[in-house]
């Protein structure tokens, strides 16, 4: 008996467990009878729980939880087409909430997924014909913000068509195809090339030019160095010869007498040296005259 009375409690418990179910802050609740929505007895609309504590018919009835916060929808670049015909990648993203959970629920089967691809193709949709009515250069030079408000207001019709208000729409990059930055990364390094090439080849040519300039001044300074020198040299020969011509006109043979000595200590300066004259030769004169003044 006693066992019996645990087992009916417990039956009772699970039995009130069953039947109880939170929604917590920032969900909302749909409650299915038999894969069937439970729908509001006077209204006939789906009945949509708000937070809080509420009963359901055990083993029959489920619960479907749906998150009401706002949502963020990031996706990956897609390529738009420009007013002039040139491709773009956007990447933008979106923020949303559910705000109608019936027709969000019915058009969407409760999948976020579903939601998503839904309204990314509805916002595409509004930024394609933004991007489509304006040139690369409208479109990088301010008119971003225009483009983002458009695109909101023509993603406002999401709310009766999926129940999902859109907050915000952000483009966060507008890039060139990578094909088409590949291309233009090439043309500006080639652009670049010629004209490091000629400003190489300009150099080149002013070293050049200097080059030969300075080896032209060098070789007029060497000439000029040169004449100097050899009119230095002419003048000191002139001077010299002066002051030969002086001293032997003053006394003509001591000045013989004096010249011959240097030769003479040229000459015998060193003993190997061999010399082949005449005695009577006019190199010996002065020896001669000194050994005919001693007889």
């Amino acid at each position: 008996m006693k066992n019996f009375s645990i087992a009916i409690i417990s039956l009772l418990f699970i039995f009130v467990v069953s039947s109880v179910f939170v929604i917590y802050e920032g969900q909302r609740g749909i409650v299915f009878q038999f894969s069937k929505i439970k729908r509001d007895a006077g209204t006939g609309e789906m009945k949509v729980y708000a937070p809080g504590l509420h009963f359901k018919i055990p083993f029959i009835e489920n619960v479907r939880k749906l998150d009401a916060r706002i949502q963020t929808l990031d996706e990956a670049a897609d390529r738009f087409v420009t007013a002039e015909k040139k491709d773009l990648m956007v990447d933008s993203f979106v923020k949303w909430k559910i705000v109608d959970f019936s027709t969000y629920y019915l058009r969407t089967s409760g999948s976020v997924d579903n939601a998503r691809a839904l309204l990314k193709q509805k916002v595409n949709n509004g930024l394609r014909t933004e991007f489509g009515n304006r040139t690369i250069k409208e479109i990088v030079s301010g008119d971003r913000s225009a483009i983002m408000s458009k695109a909101l207001e023509s993603a406002a019709s999401s709310r009766e068509d999926l129940g999902i208000e859109v907050v915000d729409v952000r483009i966060k990059a507008i890039n060139l195809p990578t094909e088409i930055s590949n291309s233009i990364y090439e043309r500006m390094r080639a652009e670049r090339t010629a004209v490091a090439k000629e400003h190489r080849s300009q150099g080149q040519e002013q070293a050049e030019i200097i080059r030969a300039t300075i080896d032209a001044k060098v070789t007029i300074m060497l000439a000029e160095a040169q004449k100097q020198a050899f009119t230095v040299r002419g003048e000191g020969d002139a001077q010299a010869a002066k002051v030969y011509a002086d001293a032997y006109t003053k006394d003509a043979e001591f000045y013989s007498f004096f010249r011959s000595l240097e030769a003479y200590e040229k000459s015998f300066s060193s003993k190997n040296d061999i010399m082949v004259v005449k005695p009577d030769s006019e190199f010996f004169r002065f020896l001669k005259d000194g050994s005919d003044a001693k007889k």
